[in-house]
């Protein structure tokens, strides 16, 4: 199931400065990464989960973002599976062989980054504020959307 229905906005960002320190996500390894110690980096937080079927189709869209982006170091990507169950949410990934890091949430997150809809993407900017926020399904591999990401790595 792909989509290709939505193009996500992104004429307009909210950039909103925010505070991330205590922001925790975990791995399956156990390694813990706090948004605060993310500064000067674009982060692409999506939270989703096995069971929501639009967190399923946008995923394939997000992969091919991933991948075109995996080895830039001026961004990082968490993808924080809403039940926190990382064995069958890395199942999940494998037998689709999507290369996308996987969390868990391991802390309180704040209602303006999430509050509770699948799936719901956040992007903040190297200095911290929060450049887009989408609930709901999108196509996260179009180009306006690529360019976007392209404009925040290079933005001061």
């Amino acid at each position: 199931m792909e989509i290709g229905l939505y193009s996500p906005k992104v004429e307009q960002p909210i950039a909103t400065a925010m505070n991330f320190n205590g922001i925790q996500f975990k791995d399956i390894k156990g390694n813990v990464i706090d948004l605060g110690e993310l500064k000067g980096k674009v982060i692409f937080l999506n939270f989703w989960a096995t069971w929501c079927p639009p967190c399923r189709a946008e995923m394939p869209s997000i992969n091919k973002l991933y991948n075109q982006f995996k080895d830039d170091k001026n961004f990082v990507f968490i993808f924080a599976d809403a039940d926190g169950d990382l064995e069958k949410s890395g199942k999940f990934m494998s037998t689709r062989k999507y290369g996308m890091p996987i969390f868990k949430v391991n802390s309180t997150v704040p209602e303006q980054i999430f509050a509770g809809s699948l799936p719901t993407t956040v992007i903040f900017d190297k200095q911290g504020r929060l450049s887009f926020r989408h609930e709901g399904i999108a196509n996260y591999a179009d180009k306006k959307f690529v360019e976007f990401l392209n404009r925040l790595k290079v933005s001061e």
